[in-house]
């Protein structure tokens, strides 16, 4: 059995089994991109709850494995060059994934490429700029007097929406096939009904978005990786 005690990480969040793909998250929209694919690639994993809290994602042993304090995180045993191998930011996780599965990229390289341009435009664009908008809407940035950030991101999601409804409206998923591009956005088109955004965007006017986002959240890996892990 691989040996994973010597991962610092291990001491905080100890592995049940070693064997096993090890995912330290939280179901945040970038949280739940690892944990859906996991389910929906059938790769055996062990989940460890790890919260926004200081005191859990700025601890040390956090830190040994992500130094930028950020969920999600991995670590698998069985990593390519037949040695464990530890992983942090979610869009490179996911790319990981599915190299490693050969599922959810692709079947030509033409594919792949699109792939990857539908995942980067969810990394740089849409999870950074709703991510914003759930900030200045919702949360602390909601109480400024000054509206202009609120309405910047608003303005922005809108745009982006738009550009999304016009991208699917002669097919089912982003990239053609389903794929790891399509987990990282669903996620966050999800979390505009959180955010409390989806009156303020006139989300039901997107209907390609939503016949879309319905689909995604059918599905059964998605439905059971949204909540993993459990928020304890």
């Amino acid at each position: 059995m691989t040996d994973l005690s010597t991962y610092q990480i291990t001491q905080r969040w100890p592995a049940q089994d070693p064997s096993v793909l090890q995912l330290y998250s939280y179901p945040t929209p970038n949280g739940v991109k690892v944990s859906i694919a996991l389910e929906e690639l059938g790769i055996p994993y062990e989940a460890h709850t790890v919260t926004l809290s200081d005191v859990d994602v700025k601890s040390p042993e956090f830190l040994s494995l992500n130094p930028n304090n950020k969920i999600p995180a991995i670590l698998d045993p069985y990593g390519p060059d037949g040695t464990p191998i530890a992983l942090f930011e979610s869009g490179a996780i996911l790319m990981y994934l599915a190299e490693k599965s050969g599922k959810l990229m692709g079947e030509t390289a033409t594919e792949k490429a699109k792939v990857i341009q539908w995942l980067m435009f969810q990394m740089g664009g849409l999870g950074p700029m709703f991510g914003q908008l759930g900030f200045f809407y919702k949360f602390a940035g909601s109480q400024f007097a000054d509206k202009r950030p609120q309405q910047r991101y608003l303005d922005e999601a809108t745009r982006l929406l738009t550009m999304l409804d016009l991208e699917l409206a002669d097919k089912e998923w982003i990239a053609g096939n389903y794929s790891i591009a399509d987990i990282a956005i669903g996620p966050w088109l999800a979390a505009l009904d959180f955010y409390g955004a989806r009156e303020v965007l006139k989300w039901d006017e997107y209907t390609n978005l939503v016949a879309y986002l319905d689909r995604f959240l059918a599905r059964p890996a998605v439905v059971k990786g949204r909540q993993i892990p459990p928020r304890g």
